[in-house]
Parts: C-alpha cells; structure tokens; sequence
C-alpha cells in the first residue's frame, strides 16, 4: 500500500532546501509535474513501475487502491512525499488552483506497463 514519507529539509535565513538524497529507494528514470490540473488524473495502476508524488506548490488528494485496501491521502506539504508501488491504482483529484504536483518514477514511459481498470473490490 502506498505511504507518506517525511523529506528532510534544512532552513536557515536564504531560505529552505528540501532534499531526497536517501528517501527515494529507486533510481529515478523519469521526472515530471502536474500543473494547472482541472477534474481527474491518473486511474491507473502499473506492472512495474514505481512513483513518488510530492505537492510542490499547493494540494490535491490521492485515492490509493491496492486491491485489498483504498487509502484516500492529502498531498500539501513540501516535505511530505507519497510512495506508490506499482500495485497501487490511484487517482488524483481536488486539486487546488496553483498545485503543483512532482512525480519521480522509477522507469521510463512505457504504455505496455499500464494497467486502467480499477480492482473490483
């Protein structure tokens, strides 16, 4: 099942650094954010491919379903990150007006690794 993570960070008077250095466990192949999001994103799970989501400006809700339990999470700290494994289908949604939201994945693009359907439990 997916989980939140707390992200070191150091702050002092030019401001705040957040870093990832250890708390990601997998080599990141791939970067992306989310910005300007209206409705739903995401319905999704995957084979193999492992993601960690961190609101860097703003909020959204991530509605995690691992096939045994569903975990609904807020994302609206910086130094929070939610981990998904590759079995966990999720969505994201309420997104507020200036979220925007960091993924780091574990592997490249690859559309054969997606799974759409939800679980139907």
């Amino acid at each position: 099942m997916a989980k939140k993570i707390k992200l070191k960070f150091f702050t002092d008077k030019r401001g705040t650094l957040t870093v990832l250095d250890k708390e990601i466990k997998f080599k990141i192949k791939r970067v992306y954010f989310i910005h300007n999001a209206k409705g739903v994103r995401g319905q999704h799970r995957h084979k193999q491919n492992t993601q960690a989501l961190i609101s860097i400006n703003g909020s959204c809700k991530v509605h995690v379903n691992n096939g045994k339990s569903k975990k609904t999470f807020i994302l609206n700290k910086k130094n929070e990150c939610l981990l998904l494994e590759p079995k966990d289908w999720h969505y994201m949604n309420n997104f507020s007006r200036n979220c925007v939201l960091l993924v780091l994945c574990s592997m490249k693009y690859e559309k054969k690794d997606y799974i759409y359907p939800p679980y139907k439990n």
